[in-house]
Order: structure tokens, then sequence, then C-alpha cells
């Protein structure tokens, strides 16, 4: 069931991926553009609306209410399906090891709080929407992830810079993989609850498993390297999204991975990309992005 979707953000990196899995779909695409579309004009006729609006950490708490808003009345307008990319942010540091639809939305720093409250308001919503929940991104090319800009850098020496305990499980999702269930999931939008919470297990890997998959992409050992924080907390005077950068390195020191049981219950014949090639593949795009190659500067959010 194709149609025509409308891409919030066609140029980040969840709407740029989504954009390209429904075209080859044969979907009709309209890419908005913030400096000259009316988003509830754009919004008429479409049949989804793919919200890959994201602001920088800074200006979530004045611009994510307002944007998720607007997008709600362009919706409610235009009778569209509404896909949003969710995150782990909702869960909070006390939370499971194993994150579902049924777990708890427990955060209580600023920005999962936002993202609860953004949540909730679509649950309220009249509207269908489907919500993909991923873990951080590793992209087929460098888009200023956590990935791409913090822990590989320094592979050309053998060194990858990790966050956190490198000997715990952490939820990772392959940004092209992302898109294919998300174009399969939309096109079975008719099968699918009003509010549809999918959670997309993607790869968990321990930092040391993560070292290993790098090592075998490059052909040469690598060893692990924690990243050093101290750094961000003296330029957080001086830098606003340095505070919001450390208020989330809790996820780097918390084991947690995505169930994968609701994923297959509505996309039984998806199958991933083998951790390999998915790592292998953000390993290629971070070396090239850092022989010269253009990129994105350091990105609102790890994954979302």
């Amino acid at each position: 069931m194709t149609g025509t979707a409308l891409i919030l953000g066609p140029n980040g990196r969840f709407g740029r991926h989504v954009a390209n899995a429904l075209a080859q779909r044969g979907w009709t695409l309209r890419r908005f553009d913030r400096q000259n579309d009316d988003l509830d004009r754009a919004a008429e006729g479409a049949d989804l609306i793919v919200n890959g609006w994201n602001p920088a950490y800074p200006d979530w708490a004045a611009q994510l209410p307002g944007q998720t808003a607007a997008i709600r009345r362009a919706a409610e307008r235009s009778g569209a399906t509404v896909l949003v990319p969710g995150n782990v942010y909702v869960f909070g540091p006390e939370a499971p090891e194993r994150l579902g639809p049924e777990t708890p939305h427990r955060a209580h720093n600023p920005l999962g709080r936002l993202r609860i409250e953004m949540e909730q308001s679509w649950r309220d919503s009249n509207v269908q929407v489907i919500l993909l929940r991923c873990g951080d991104f590793l992209d087929d090319a460098a888009s200023g992830n956590w990935f791409d800009r913090v822990m590989a850098p320094k592979l050309t020496r053998g060194v990858l810079t990790y966050p956190g305990r490198a000997d715990i499980p952490h939820a990772w999702a392959y940004l092209p993989d992302v898109a294919r269930a998300a174009a399969d999931l939309v096109e079975r939008r008719g099968a699918l609850p009003r509010f549809a919470e999918i959670p997309f297990p993607g790869h968990t890997l321990t930092g040391q498993a993560l070292g290993e998959l790098c090592a075998a992409a490059l052909g040469r050992p690598v060893r692990i390297e924690r990243f050093a924080w101290w750094q961000l907390a003296l330029a957080t005077p001086f830098w606003p999204m340095a505070r919001h950068l450390r208020e989330m390195r809790y996820l780097w020191d918390m084991p947690h991975w995505l169930e994968g049981e609701t994923l297959a219950a509505s996309l039984p014949d998806f199958r991933a990309t083998s951790p390999a090639e998915a790592v292998g593949s953000a390993v290629g795009a971070a070396l090239a992005d850092r022989a010269g190659q253009p990129s994105g500067a350091m990105s609102a959010q790890t994954s979302r």
C-alpha cells in the first residue's frame, strides 16, 4: 500500500534514508522546504508524514512541543499517518536491560521528559502513528552521529574511542535497515493499531564487540580508549550542547537492548544487515569523512 509521503527533514539522517526507501517502492515524495513551504498545505492529500525534524538539543524545550503540535494538526487535517523516530531517552537510568512497549517511561532528566511528553501527545491524538524506537545510529554516510564524530576518528591509528563501559550491551541501529523496516511498516499501516510503538532491535553490541568488528573491517587490531568526558565538562560554559551530551552520558554505562518480538510480529520476513557489514559500512563512511569528504557537525542527538 503506497501513496504520497511528505518528508520533513529530507536532508537529515532519518528523513533521507526513509525517503530513499519509499522512493524505491514507488511512493510519491514531497520533500518539505522550511524556507518556502507551508506545513498544512504540504500535507494536503498526503498519506504519510515522515517526521525527520530534529532540533539541536539546546533547542528541544523551545521547539519540540511546537513542532509536534504543528505536525499533529497537519496530520489531523489530511488524515495522514505519521512516522516518528523514537529513542531510548524516555526510559531513564533505572530501566531494565530489555526495553519494549511495556517498559515504563521514567526518565527524569530534561531531554528524557521532553521525549516522554512528545510521545504522550501522539498517544493522546486521533492520528495514526507509527513510532519506530531505535538505539544509536550507525550510518552508511558520515552524518554527525556518535560513531563517526566521537568514536571513529582515531581508528586510523587503531583506537576506538568509547564513551562508556566497554563490557555492557548497547543498542545500535543501522540506518538503511531502519529505513527498510519503516517502509515495510507504513505499507502495512492498515493492519497496525492507531498508535503502534515498535522497537527496532538492530544490533546489541558491547564496546568490546564493536571494537572487534571495527578491527575486522580495518584488517588490523583495534584497542578501546575511554572518551574524555572531562573535556565536555570544561566546554559546558561556552558550548550549550556539551551540557546536554553530558546529560545523556548514563546511556553509555546502562546495559540495554531493544526487544525484537514486536517487529517480528509485524514483519516476520524482515532480516537485518549483519553486524559485520553494518559496522564495516559505518567505519568506511567515517574514514572517508576523515579523509576530507564533507559531513555534518555533531548532531542534536545520537540516534534519534
